[in-house]
């Protein structure tokens, strides 16, 4: 009986993931950008004032701005999607990667400190910029630590 309402529980969280409601990110697509504009676009906006990726490195100064520093892409064992990269930029405050836990990346209340481009960025320039950045993760196999028992 254990077993079945465990099951069961897991069931509902899973079928939940699926929404297909009006919230629903089902069917939302844009068109292909354009790595090189999409760097244009990354260093246009300032971006690299926080964050470096790639061949693009993180602007120095000794403003306190600058005491955000955010590596972007690399090598990651779970391939960034297209819907969390736009998720990422529209709504930086969504969802704060952990791994930033340390760094002074949120205010207190938990919004991100990452500045709206909403209101002065393009569809177009985010088309680009998240081809710019997609580019640059790369997917490495997880590879299982190996344990030796004596």
């Amino acid at each position: 009986m254990k077993r079945v309402t465990i099951f069961s529980v897991l069931l509902v969280i899973m079928i939940s993931g699926c929404d297909n409601g009006p919230k629903s990110g089902r069917g939302f697509t844009l068109p292909d950008g354009d790595m090189d504009r999409g760097q244009v676009v990354f260093v246009e906006l300032g971006c690299n004032a926080c964050h470096s990726v790639g061949n693009v490195k993180q602007l120095t100064t000794d403003e306190a701005e600058n005491s955000i520093s955010v590596r972007l892409g690399g090598k990651v064992t779970l391939i960034k999607t297209y819907g969390q990269l736009v998720t990422s930029i529209v709504n930086p405050s969504h969802r704060l990667a952990g791994r930033y836990s340390d760094r002074p990346v949120s205010t207190p209340d938990g919004q991100s400190l990452m500045r709206n481009y909403n209101d002065v960025m393009t569809v177009n320039q985010l088309i680009d910029l998240v081809a710019f950045l997609q580019a640059n993760y790369e997917l490495q196999p997880y590879q299982r630590p190996s344990v030796y028992l004596n």
